[in-house]
């Protein structure tokens, strides 16, 4: 085939790429996120879960002190469990005092609260800060990478390992993905909200008690979109020669919250701007959709229980993300539940659900839940019942 012919083929394919399906919403987003250069990144609706978009998100990186988010989610499991308080006092270590990068200086036996310590590693990145967390709850840092690992596990973050807990390794065995940071920062800001009141400060004070007297530390927030773009919240920036720079941002507008995690940009100015692109693009195009009184529900026969009917309840709220700007008017119910049901039944089980619907596309759906336990009736259930109609 001689070079004529080739680049007719070539035209020819090109335009006929265009018309099939997805292929125009593919060429919006691609030129939209043409001035992303960062190799991985993605961004989630964190409601939902909804990938908005991503490149490389499932490739494995180094994510530098972007692995405090996990820190972060042990100490508040921990706080939310009850074996840790806010006013809890931690006693730094010769090891913690070790750590290099970015640190805030803590000194061998200095004392510090619970959430001191937070606003340590959340602010201002403090790997010492990071590793005091560690050994206070699990006894060492090496235990703590254990928990890490495995919520990471129980998180479905099949493409993460964690080798430290600050991040501050180079290490080929310390990986994770941009898809796999969106989860953690996911699970983190929806289940303990409260840690963006603490990744929001720009600027705090700590106080430094020492052998040495008493002085005032300076804490700076890592993260300069909370500065720089409008409704930024958080969460955790990271650094190092072998990861270059992670972001994991977090933004709200309008009741809509939005991840953006990049990876391996090749410096912090360009890890903002691109955190800022996406983010952009995510909130000029996404509608969330959510239905918080679906309406009451009501009772289920039961047949051969000790009750002839079970409550029923709707597991959670209804929410929806529309990433290509639509009208979300219009969306109608429809209940999916047998007339009735078979003895026995155990409360918080699935009696159906109820699932949401547009112009005949199902968008989704919540389950429908038994309010209620009701065992099958036996002889001796029976036997009083009848007793009972007699005495009347």
């Amino acid at each position: 085939m001689n070079k004529k012919w080739r680049r007719f083929l070539c035209v020819w394919l090109l335009v006929f790429s265009l018309f099939l399906p997805g292929s125009t919403a593919a060429a919006e987003e691609t030129a939209e996120l043409s001035g992303v250069v960062s190799p991985s990144y993605v961004l989630m609706e964190p409601e939902t879960g909804t990938v908005i978009c991503g490149k490389e998100k499932d490739t494995r990186r180094s994510p530098a002190s972007v692995t405090k988010i996990m820190t972060l989610l042990l100490i508040f499991d921990s706080l939310e469990k009850g074996s840790l308080s806010l006013e809890d006092t931690v006693t730094t270590s010769v090891y913690a005092k070790s750590m290099g990068g970015s640190q805030v200086y803590l000194e061998e036996g200095e004392i510090q609260s619970v959430e001191t310590l937070i606003k340590c590693i959340v602010i201002a990145s403090g790997n010492d800060a990071s590793v005091a967390m560690a050994e206070h709850i699990a006894g060492s840092e090496q235990e703590f990478v254990k928990m890490m690992n495995d919520r990471a596990a129980g998180l479905g973050m099949k493409n993460t390992h964690f080798e430290d807990c600050c991040g501050l390794t180079d290490s080929d065995g310390h990986y994770t993905t941009a898809y796999d940071i969106a989860l953690m920062s996911r699970e983190l800001i929806l289940k303990y909200p409260e840690v963006l009141e603490y990744s929001s400060v720009w600027m705090e004070n700590i106080t430094h008690v020492t052998r040495q007297g008493s002085k005032e530390f300076g804490l700076t927030n890592t993260n300069k979109l909370i500065r720089s773009y409008d409704g930024c919240r958080g969460l955790k920036t990271g650094s190092t020669s072998k990861a270059k720079f992670c972001l994991s941002a977090v933004a709200e507008r309008d009741g809509l919250s939005l991840i953006a995690v990049v990876m391996a940009a090749p410096d912090s100015r360009t890890r903002q701007k691109d955190a800022s692109a996406l983010l952009d693009y995510g909130f000029s195009r996404c509608r969330l959709y959510e239905d918080p009184d679906p309406g009451a529900i009501g009772e289920l026969k039961v047949k051969n229980g000790i009750s002839e009917t079970v409550p029923l309840e709707y597991e959670g709220v209804f929410r929806y993300v529309d990433t290509k700007g639509g009208d979300l008017s219009g969306i109608t119910r429809k209940t999916a539940i047998p007339d009735e049901v078979e003895a026995p039944v155990k409360k918080g089980e699935a009696a159906g659900e109820l699932i949401y619907m547009k112009d005949g596309k199902e968008l989704g759906s919540i389950r429908i839940l038994y309010g209620g336990s009701v065992r099958k009736a036996e002889y001796g259930d029976c036997l009083r019942e009848v007793l009972d109609l007699i005495c009347l």
